[in-house]
Formats: C-alpha cells, sequence, structure tokens
C-alpha cells in the first residue's frame, strides 16, 4: 500500500524494481563511476527538482554558460583540432606539423623534450639520454625557426605545452613571428604557462612557487598591451587527472588554480577585465562518459559565477570558459593497443558533448612510444568522423535535460565548491600547495583506484580482464640518441658565431630585472634575440631565485 510520503521513485522501487531483482539480480551490490561516486539505478525529476532552468542551466550563450558559450554551439564553428606533437630534432617534428596540417589539423600543438621543459641545454649533464625523446628539443631562437619553417604564425593557432619557461619559449615564438612579419597584435595561440599543476601534479618547475607566480602576471600584463589576442594561461586539469584525481578533483584543483592566478593578477594591479578573457583551462577527456561530461558543463557555471561575484569582472568574456581537451593518456594500455582506438572515440565524444573548444584525440601507440605519422592522422580522422558523421554537432548541449546528466552536474558543482571552501580557509592555492593538500588528495584518490583495479572492481579489458595470451607487436617510433647529437652540434655552431657580448649583456639585464619589480618579458625579448639559450635564461633566474626543492609530505 502506498504511504502519503511515498514518492513517485519510491513507488517504483517498491512495486517494479523489488520483484525484478528478486528474479534477477543486479551485477555488483554498487555501481560506480570511474572516479568511485555513486550512480543510481534511475534519475528522475525528483532528483532535478532543485534545479532551476534561467539560474541554473539557462539558454545557450546566456549566463552561467552551463549549457555553453557559443549560442550556436559547433553549427557555427567546430572546434579546433588540434593534435599535439613533438619529437626529435626541430626538423623533425617541422616535418610531422607539414603532415598534419596536410591531412586537415587546424591548429598545431608543440609537445617538447624534458630538457627544455626543465630549462636545460643539451650539453647539461642532466639531458643526457632526454633529448629529443619525449617531445621537441628547442634550445635557441635558431631551433624555434627551424620548428615553423614554411609555416606562417599569422595564419594558425599555436599551442605549446611549456610551464616553468614558458615566459622563454614565448618569447622566441614572438620573435619568429616577428621576423615573419606578423603583427604581434594579430597572433592566437596558447601557452599552458600553469606553474601550479606542475607543483600540484607534473612536478616539473625549477622555481619556487612565489617567483613561478610573479613571471605569469608579467605575462598577464605584457600580452594584454602587446599580444592581445593571445591566451596568456592555459589553467590545466589534465595532468592533475593523469596523476590519479578524480574527475570531481580535476575539477576543483583546477578551477581553484585559475583563481589563484586571477588574485595574483589582481593583486599585482591588473583590471581583472583585462587580463581573464585571455585565460583558457585544459581538461582531460576521461572514460566515464557522462561524468566527463557533467565536469565539464559545470565549469563553465562554476567560473561564471565566481568571476562575476567574487571578482567583480563586468566582461562577459570574462565569465565565459573556455577549454581544450585531450583524451586520457592515462587509460591507454599497451596491450591490445588497437582497443586504444575505441577508448579515444568515446572519450572525444564526451568532449564534445560537453562543449570543448578545442581538441586532441591521442593515438593507439602511446603507451608504447611518441606516436607514428599514421597512428597520429587516425586520431585526427576520429575527430572528423565525430564532426561529420555523427551529427552530434548539429545540436547544442544535445544531453542538457537529461536528469542523470543534470544531477551529476550540480553534484560536481556542490563538489567543487566544497573544495573551494576547504582551500580558501587555507589561504589560497599557493598556501594549500605548501601544505600539500591537493598532493596528498590526489594520492589518495590514486590508490583508492588502484585498489579497486586489483580487485577487478574497475575492469580494463585487455589488462586486468579479457587479455590475451599472444600478442602481435605493432610498429612504433624510436627516437634514437641521433637527436641529441644534432642537438649538441647545432649548439656548438651557435656559440661559435653568435654575438657573446650581447649574450651576456642580456643575460645581465635579466637577472637585474628578476631583483626588481620590473617586467621581465622585454628583457627575456633581448636575451632570444641574442640567441641566448633556454639553459642560460633560465641559469640567469635561478642565479636569483634559486630552485624549488619540494618539501615531503608524511
Amino acid at each position: 500500500m502506498r504511504t502519503t510520503t511515498e514518492t513517485g521513485k519510491q513507488r517504483w522501487e517498491r512495486e517494479t524494481l523489488e520483484p525484478a531483482l528478486k528474479k534477477a539480480p543486479e551485477r555488483a551490490a554498487a555501481f560506480t563511476t570511474v572516479s568511485g561516486r555513486p550512480i543510481d539505478r534511475l534519475y528522475t525529476p525528483e532528483d532535478v527538482a532543485g534545479i532551476d532552468y534561467a539560474r541554473d542551466l539557462n539558454d545557450s550563450g546566456h549566463f552561467p554558460y552551463t549549457r555553453g558559450i557559443h549560442p550556436t554551439g559547433y553549427r557555427g564553428k567546430l572546434w579546433t583540432m588540434r593534435q599535439f606533437a613533438g619529437f626529435g630534432t626541430p626538423e623533425d617534428t617541422n616535418e610531422r606539423y607539414k603532415t598534419l596540417l596536410r591531412a586537415g589539423g587546424t591548429g598545431l600543438s608543440v609537445a617538447f623534450d624534458l630538457p627544455t621543459l626543465m630549462g636545460r641545454d643539451p650539453d647539461h649533464e642532466l639531458s643526457l639520454g632526454e633529448v629529443g625523446k619525449c617531445g621537441v628539443n628547442v634550445t635557441s631562437l635558431a631551433d624555434m625557426e627551424t620548428l615553423f619553417d614554411s609555416i606562417r604564425l599569422a595564419d594558425i593557432t599555436t599551442s605549446m605545452t611549456i610551464n616553468s619557461p614558458a615566459a622563454i619559449i614565448f618569447a622566441m615564438y614572438l620573435v619568429v613571428a616577428e621576423k615573419q612579419g606578423a603583427d604581434w597584435k594579430t597572433l592566437s595561440g596558447t601557452i599552458q604557462n600553469d606553474i601550479l599543476k606542475e607543483f600540484i601534479a607534473q612536478k616539473e618547475y625549477i622555481f619556487p612557487p612565489r617567483p613561478s607566480m610573479r613571471i605569469i602576471t608579467d605575462i598577464f600584463a605584457f600580452c594584454s598591451r602587446r599580444v592581445p589576442r593571445w591566451n596568456t594561461i592555459s589553467v590545466s586539469g589534465y595532468h592533475i587527472r593523469e596523476a590519479g584525481a578524480t574527475a570531481l578533483q580535476e575539477l576543483a584543483f583546477t578551477l581553484r588554480d585559475g583563481l589563484e592566478y586571477v588574485r595574483w593578477g589582481v593583486d599585482a594591479g591588473l583590471d581583472v577585465d583585462d587580463f581573464v578573457p585571455r585565460m583558457s583551462f585544459f581538461f582531460n577527456a576521461h572514460s566515464d562518459f557522462f561524468e566527463e561530461i557533467a565536469k565539464y558543463r559545470a565549469a563553465r557555471k562554476i567560473w561564471a559565477e565566481v568571476l562575476r561575484d567574487r571578482f567583480g569582472a563586468k566582461n562577459e568574456r570574462s565569465w565565459k570558459l573556455r577549454f581544450h581537451s585531450q583524451t586520457a593518456g592515462v587509460s591507454l594500455t599497451a596491450q591490445q593497443p588497437y582497443n586504444n582506438v575505441v577508448r579515444t572515440a568515446l572519450q572525444a565524444l564526451s568532449a564534445v558533448l560537453g562543449g570543448t573548444n578545442s581538441l586532441h584525440t591521442n593515438s593507439l601507440d602511446e603507451a608504447l612510444a611518441l606516436p607514428t605519422a599514421r597512428a597520429a592522422t587516425l586520431a585526427l580522422r576520429t575527430q572528423q568522423i565525430i564532426a561529420h558523421e555523427s551529427g552530434v554537432a548539429n545540436v547544442v548541449d544535445p544531453l542538457g535535460g537529461s536528469y542523470f546528466i543534470e544531477k551529476l552536474t550540480k553534484d560536481m558543482e556542490d563538489g567543487a565548491l566544497a573544495y573551494f571552501d576547504t582551500i580558501d580557509r587555507m589561504g589560497g592555492m599557493v598556501e594549500a600547495i605548501e601544505r600539500g593538500f591537493p598532493q596528498t588528495e590526489i594520492a589518495e584518490s590514486s590508490y583508492r583506484f588502484q585498489q579497486a583495479f586489483e580487485r577487478k572492481e574497475k575492469i580494463m579489458v585487455g589488462v586486468n580482464e579479457l587479455a590475451a595470451a599472444d600478442e602481435s607487436p605493432i610498429a612504433i617510433l624510436y627516437i634514437d640518441d641521433s637527436a641529441g647529437e644534432r642537438q649538441l652540434a647545432k649548439l656548438d655552431a651557435l656559440k661559435q658565431t653568435r654575438d657573446t657580448d650581447a649574450v651576456t649583456r642580456s643575460l645581465d639585464g635579466l637577472r637585474a630585472a628578476a631583483r626588481t619589480t620590473e617586467n621581465v618579458m622585454p628583457r627575456i625579448l633581448d636575451a632570444v634575440r641574442a640567441y641566448a639559450t633556454v639553459g642560460e635564461m633560465c641559469d640567469a633566474l635561478r642565479d636569483v631565485w634559486g630552485e624549488y626543492e619540494e618539501v615531503p609530505i608524511i
């Protein structure tokens, strides 16, 4: 008998579900997302009763942009198909870029090798065996000129995944564009420039947190005047997720990192509406299809509301969160690598349904090596098939209104705001990082997932279930040590031909600027034009600021 307080969902559970479960039990005692979030078996209007359409969702192109920042979605313009590439020498990578552009790519994304990321030249002892292995080696302006040889920077958008030496690599890009005759005011692209996620997850930092944040605010100020169309930072949740964070932690820590950059910019005297419109974000497109879509929708809403209400931003462009996404590298498997094509397609589809502004799709062989040209082209074709054959680009936010999606989106928002409160009580994200808070949270989540994987509560097809006894090897890209030898030879030749006095003067000027509050970007540009190397410029800053060593969390 129905009681007066029984809801429709409770009635369904009593009248329909319970008899069905007696006949055939479910596959598991509990169902969760890949992040471990519990999932109900059925969602109904009761789950979204507290959501107000105009306040919480609204039409696309209208605050708070939950359903998208553009009124027409992809009907007006598809997302940018930006394939991440870089290996060996600049000559090697330049050829790969031309291949991707000929295949229909609409933007370039540069992967740098470890010595470049760490601000070391090829002749440094710590660079031994690493030059050109996990990305392209760029040592000086000469290498950047080669990297973009016969590629007009005025005609493309370029994203560069670089953080500690971001100002230096960006300056090299600007000088190449200048030499090509491009107007800096028309250049469009992105530098990642997100040092907080390095301290949290990827650990490719050089300088301590506070001088590192100073460089970023210097870039904000410089670009607002000189390179106004350039995205000065891509706040990255991708690497936070790859380190083992849940979808909620990725969302919360990424957005809170972004708000920390806003706070530091404002504290440096910048107007919020002068630099925030050129901030962008970078999210991971992971394997739990609906959880990812909810994450992207919640991100837009949170960013819009916090920028308007906490920071008083007046410009709509400051409210609109723009993001790039990349399919989950951590989900790729060396076992049965062709399964990765399917994983990547589903992950890419979730990013598109969530309204990504640009997208990189991983290649099937990336669990084994850097991708071959053939595998990279197939990854690009995956995006093109979604865009032109699936029909999903014809409708704005096609899953909007789903009881499940709207409840997940609201849960994501509430969980992220709870993390904000915790971090705010610590004093901010820099202080939270210094205390090891996000690092500990991510480590614990990674451990819990590994336990679930080993108990087979989470299945990876071909790895902990449905494994194959005999697998045929696939062809992979092998980077030998010749790339390092060629880069060393070029570095030696550069040092023999450049103006040594000009290099010395420029590096002295950079050190002097670092000791004061002077914006370091003009000094870095001087050093780049003198053909100072990445290592020399980073060493000049190391002389002033030192190198950061993380305090162990016990």
